[in-house]
């Protein structure tokens, strides 16, 4: 596997609560002795974190079209089947693709111990942001999943800048009075174009609060749900059926908003 080092600066502050460096490079490792699929490069924040991420170049473009694709918590950029699936697919229909290492917290840790970590994943996602930028990107969409979606989101209620479209694949809406987790007031404050995806049999936290997200969403009139029945959250019977969904979207939602 060829090994680029891109080193992208952000000047984001993150939280002070980090995650497990030693978990992160243990996954790293791993995937750098499998087979190549795609690039790996590591980027580096400008509180000086650095991090693995995988890049698959688009098949039938300049790259012009970049996806950053965000993980679910405990997580990898890699991981299967839904991660490595998206990464590997998306480019085939004209983005390249660029999955990134999330913060990690230790094994067996609680969903709820990832809340603290948004802060130190937003730096992450702007590294991205720059890499894309800096590879030629003109046109930046962000997918994200579980954990990895809410971090996402709180992202881009904040700061959309260079970002066309967000995907959130089964974003949670936690009962939590922790800032980093408001994922209805992100939603609401998301003006971007917007998939909510999720699995009939999800999280609770995902089903319970579906038309609660939906009404979050309704002054965004590019916001659209869609439930993947016959499924949990872990999509193993239908992520072939999601992905297609992903892409079909991005492809209707980039050509409607450049008419």
């Amino acid at each position: 596997m060829r090994l680029a080092i891109a080193f992208c600066g952000v000047c984001l502050a993150f939280s002070a609560l980090a995650g497990d460096p030693a978990r992160e490079q243990a996954y790293a490792d791993a995937i750098q002795q499998q087979p190549a699929i795609g690039e790996a490069i590591w980027l580096q924040t400008g509180e000086g974190g650095r991090f693995l991420a995988l890049f698959v170049d688009a098949e039938k473009s300049a790259n012009e079209q970049v996806v950053i694709i965000l993980h679910d918590a405990d997580g990898h950029p890699d991981q299967q089947p839904l991660i490595r699936e998206l990464r590997t697919v998306l480019p085939r229909h004209r983005w390249a693709s660029l999955a990134i290492q999330l913060p990690l917290r230790e094994a067996g840790a609680a969903l709820e111990d990832y809340y603290p970590l948004v802060g130190e994943a937003d730096a992450r996602i702007q590294a991205a942001i720059d890499h894309a930028i800096k590879i030629g990107a003109k046109q930046i969409a962000m997918v994200g999943y579980g954990i990895g979606a809410a971090m996402a989101a709180a992202r881009l209620s904040r700061n959309p800048a260079n970002v066309v479209a967000f995907a959130a694949i089964s974003l949670p809406v936690p009962d939590s009075s922790q800032a980093g987790v408001q994922t209805l007031s992100f939603v609401k404050n998301i003006n971007l174009p917007l998939l909510d995806v999720y699995a009939e049999a999800d999280w609770p936290d995902v089903t319970e609060t579906a038309a609660k997200r939906r009404v979050a969403g309704k002054e965004n009139p590019v916001y659209r749900q869609i439930r993947i029945d016959g499924d949990d959250h872990a999509y193993r019977q239908n992520y072939p059926l999601l992905v297609k969904r992903v892409y079909s979207w991005l492809a209707t939602t980039i050509m409607e908003n450049q008419q």
